[in-house]
């Protein structure tokens, strides 16, 4: 096939433990899937139906373990958050996926960071916009490589947390979650046919807030390791 100018290469994210890569076909997050950090931003924590939002693949910035990697501080804002996430990863596709069939889906988990710039999310919500501009742009997704299920199991309890220049920012319990893995998998794919690829940022818990350039992220989940970020 002949294209206009050369397409890019595949967005991908190395696997522990072998000597292959997980291509990326979408990048999927939930919104507000803890009760503290929805109190923070000032919604009510109840357990209504789960939103989505969307990051291009192409957000990715991957760290490989045991190095820093690096987030360009974006454009356009002057008030850049960290959300530290637990990914989880689609590698078996579907659509009107069952609550008990939902971990057949996955392939396994990661540490990610949806990187926001509040201050265009903020407007967004005061007119009404969607959050493309606050949660969409280039290298906001910034995230370690992904653990086979077949390796680690389906976590459902577990530390989560994020400091920033030693200091801790974010501690909870991915237990906490408002919508479980395997219940936002069967929402998600009411809404979309997921396929072999795809990335969900699965909430974040309490702590948010804003970072500047120097300083350095560490987040870490229960047996998962840590995911070392510093801001450039």
């Amino acid at each position: 096939m002949r294209y206009v100018f050369e397409p890019p290469a595949p967005v991908a994210v190395p696997v522990v433990g072998i000597d292959q890569q997980f291509p990326v076909h979408r990048i999927y997050c939930v919104g507000r899937n803890y009760a503290d950090h929805a109190r923070e931003m000032g919604s009510d924590p109840d357990r209504e139906p789960p939103f989505f939002f969307c990051k291009p693949a192409d957000a990715v910035v991957n760290v490989e373990p045991g190095t820093v990697g690096l987030f360009a501080y974006p454009p356009q804002t002057k008030n850049c958050h960290f959300e530290f996430e637990l990914v989880a990863a689609i590698g078996k596709g579907g659509k009107h996926i069952e609550v008990e069939q939902a971990n057949e889906h996955i392939y396994g988990y990661a540490l990610g960071l949806d990187m926001t710039r509040r201050d265009l999310q903020n407007e967004a919500k005061k007119t009404g916009r969607p959050w493309d501009t606050g949660k969409g742009f280039d290298h906001g997704a910034p995230m370690g490589p992904l653990h086979r299920a077949i390796d680690v199991g389906h976590p459902v309890r577990g530390a989560i947390w994020l400091s920033v220049n030693g200091e801790q920012r974010q501690r909870g319990d991915i237990a906490a979650m408002i919508w479980s893995i395997p219940e936002t998998v069967a929402s998600l794919s009411n809404f979309f046919e997921l396929q072999p690829g795809d990335l969900i940022f699965t909430g974040t818990p309490e702590g948010v807030g804003a970072i500047v350039p120097g300083d350095l992220m560490v987040g870490g989940v229960e047996g998962l390791g840590e995911l070392h970020v510093e801001v450039v």
